[in-house]
């Protein structure tokens, strides 16, 4: 029989006991969370969307540490005392402090952060940088490795980068001729072989043990922020790309 629960069970913040899959905040000061990241909690917790309803410190707290308009919608603060049980979907979760740092990070495997760290929209889209001293946890899919650069990573797999500077974009030489050959049909058509992210200098890269992308709500987000800026002909290419890439899906 498993384990039955219960306040006792948690000592501080950690993850569940014997569970790679959920993560315990022993929550004294406000948090961050991503949207729908909450599964239980003991105790006397309040939840208030980033987008109104805000007062006083909160409202404060918020205006001075998220700095991401585009992803006010994808978290909430908790406040209050208690025992806040966080999961995501069955994938593992994990507990990181930077100490006067900077990590950039995919914002679908962002899970929450303390409020000593401030959020910010990276210029990478679909990624979030953190800076500051605190805690914030983070979903993968699989095991989280950490690796230095210089290093090409698939760009599925890649979870964040910490201390280095953004990376840039590297195509396999024969993709290349490849594409280039077949007259741009395969156009959209992506992977790990294909494309990396290419890091150089110092720092740290977080690589999860999975070519599959938890979530790209945020990337699509993108994606449509910009669509208002294109001409009819740059909508119909897209138009076009869409297409080709649905029917080989």
């Amino acid at each position: 029989m498993s384990v039955v629960l219960n306040p006792s069970s948690f000592t501080g913040s950690d993850n569940v006991p014997g569970n790679s899959y959920a993560y315990c905040i022993d929550l004294q000061t406000p948090w961050f969370l991503s949207k729908g990241a909450m599964i239980a909690y003991y105790g006397q917790v309040r939840f208030s969307a980033l987008t109104h309803g805000l007062q006083g410190g909160l409202l404060d707290m918020v205006a001075r540490r998220f700095s991401a308009p585009m992803y006010l919608g994808d978290y909430v603060v908790a406040d209050g005392f208690g025992k806040l049980i966080l999961g995501d979907r069955g994938y593992d979760i994990n507990s990181y402090d930077l100490d006067d740092g900077n990590l950039t990070i995919r914002q679908s495997n962002l899970l929450a952060f303390e409020p000593g760290l401030s959020l910010n929209q990276s210029i990478v889209p679909g990624f979030l940088t953190l800076i500051g001293t605190g805690r914030f946890l983070a979903s993968s899919n699989g095991p989280v490795m950490f690796a230095e650069p210089p290093l090409r990573v698939d760009p599925e797999a890649l979870v964040g980068w910490a201390d280095c500077p953004s990376p840039s974009h590297h195509y396999d030489e024969s993709w290349i001729t490849g594409f280039v050959s077949a007259g741009a049909r395969r156009f959209g058509v992506q992977s790990g072989e294909e494309r990396q992210f290419d890091f150089t200098g110092a720092g740290t890269v977080l690589i999860q043990s999975s070519e599959k992308v938890i979530d790209d709500s945020s990337l699509v987000r993108t994606l449509e922020n910009q669509i208002p800026g294109l001409s009819p002909s740059g909508l119909q290419r897209i138009n076009q790309v869409v297409s080709q890439q649905l029917q080989q899906s």
